[in-house]
């Protein structure tokens, strides 16, 4: 990788549209995350999770809860502090469209019947952080301006 490509990582649009974006989508994806990995806010941990994920088919459940648990609880804390966000948006995009897709769609559209709306929404957050940047209150914006 070049330096102009790695400079276009972590350059963005120099707005706060994505500072809520940033700031809502990280904290709930942190949250999901400690619930698989640590067992924090009501969550299962690691054995758990995995017993869970093995139990409807990704396997080896252990590897798959800690695979998803990690790109939820660190990709949402690289959100909170827009830190490497297109890299980290793209494993959390990842990450929701397995979730929608190996649970939620066969449920329909409603969170009522465990649907993929609530997964499809952060979906479209990451996606929009994929193609935006981390934005004018971002760590990236220092890393950029170190980037010769």
């Amino acid at each position: 990788m070049n330096t102009a490509t790695i400079k276009n990582l972590f350059t963005s649009q120099q707005n706060i549209s994505t500072l809520p974006l940033r700031l809502i989508a990280g904290i709930i994806f942190a949250a999901h995350g400690a619930q698989k990995l640590f067992a924090w806010f009501g969550g299962y941990g690691l054995d758990g999770t995995g017993q869970w994920m093995e139990s409807i088919g990704l396997a080896p459940g252990y590897l798959m809860a800690l695979m998803a648990g990690s790109a939820e609880f660190f990709g949402g804390l690289l959100l909170i502090v827009g830190l490497l966000t297109r890299p980290a948006a793209l494993a959390l995009a990842f990450t929701m469209v397995v979730a929608i897709f190996s649970v939620h769609f066969q449920n329909g559209l409603f969170m009522s019947n465990n649907g993929y709306e609530f997964g499809l929404s952060l979906l479209a957050i990451s996606v929009a952080l994929v193609f935006q940047g981390g934005g004018r209150f971002a760590l990236d914006n220092l890393v950029a301006n170190r980037i010769k």
